[in-house]
C-alpha cells in the first residue's frame, strides 16, 4: 500500500454536494481552500501565501454526514489519500488532477466549537477501506463566540484567511 496520506487545514469554499452513484451509494464533493500565512518581521504583519484549493470527496455514511454537519466557510481538518487523475478535456488535452479521498473531517476548534452528535450504526457496518461497524460521528460547529470560543470577527477564518475559489473548476469528478 504505497498510498499518500496527507492531512488539509482550511476552509470549505461551498456546501459539500451530495449525490447518489447509480447503484445508490452516497458520495459527497467539495473543495478545501488552504493559505499558508507567514510574519513578515519587516513589515511587523501577517502575510498570505498561495491558497491550496483541494478537490476532495467522501463516500457512503461519511459523505452523508458531512453533508448534513459542514457548511461553505467551515473550518476543517481533513485527512486522506491523495489520488491522481488522468483525462481529456473538452479541447482533447491531455489533464491531470488531484483529488483527496476522504478517510477523516472534522471542524476544526481553533477558532469555533463543536457538539458531536452520535449516529447509529449502520446495519452490517459502514464497509469503506478499513471493514464495516464503525459509528458515525456528525459534529455541528458553531462560531467562536457562539458557545464561548475564543473569538475571531467571522467566527470561521483565521484572520486574514482567505478562501474564495474564483477560477476553480467546481465540475465534481
Amino acid at each position: 500500500m504505497n498510498e499518500t496520506i496527507i492531512t488539509v487545514v482550511g476552509n470549505l469554499t461551498a456546501e459539500p454536494e451530495l449525490r447518489q452513484t447509480q447503484g445508490g451509494v452516497a458520495v459527497a464533493s467539495f473543495t478545501i481552500a488552504s493559505t499558508p500565512r507567514s510574519f513578515d518581521r519587516q513589515a511587523n504583519e501577517w502575510k498570505d501565501g498561495d491558497a491550496l484549493f483541494m478537490r476532495c470527496s467522501a463516500w457512503r455514511d461519511l459523505a452523508t454526514n458531512i453533508a448534513g454537519s459542514l457548511t461553505k466557510g467551515m473550518r476543517v481538518i481533513a485527512s486522506g489519500r491523495l489520488q491522481q487523475r488522468e483525462y481529456q478535456d473538452r479541447e482533447g488535452n491531455n489533464r491531470v488532477s488531484m483529488e483527496l479521498q476522504i478517510d477523516e473531517i472534522g471542524p476544526s476548534l481553533r477558532y469555533a466549537t463543536a457538539q458531536v452528535t452520535r449516529g447509529e450504526r449502520s446495519p452490517g457496518g459502514s464497509g469503506g477501506q478499513f471493514g464495516g461497524g464503525q459509528e458515525r460521528d456528525a459534529a455541528v460547529a458553531a462560531p467562536a463566540g457562539a458557545g464561548g470560543g475564543s473569538g475571531t470577527t467571522d467566527g470561521w477564518a483565521a484572520p486574514g484567511q482567505s478562501w474564495a475559489a474564483s477560477g476553480v473548476d467546481e465540475t465534481p469528478f
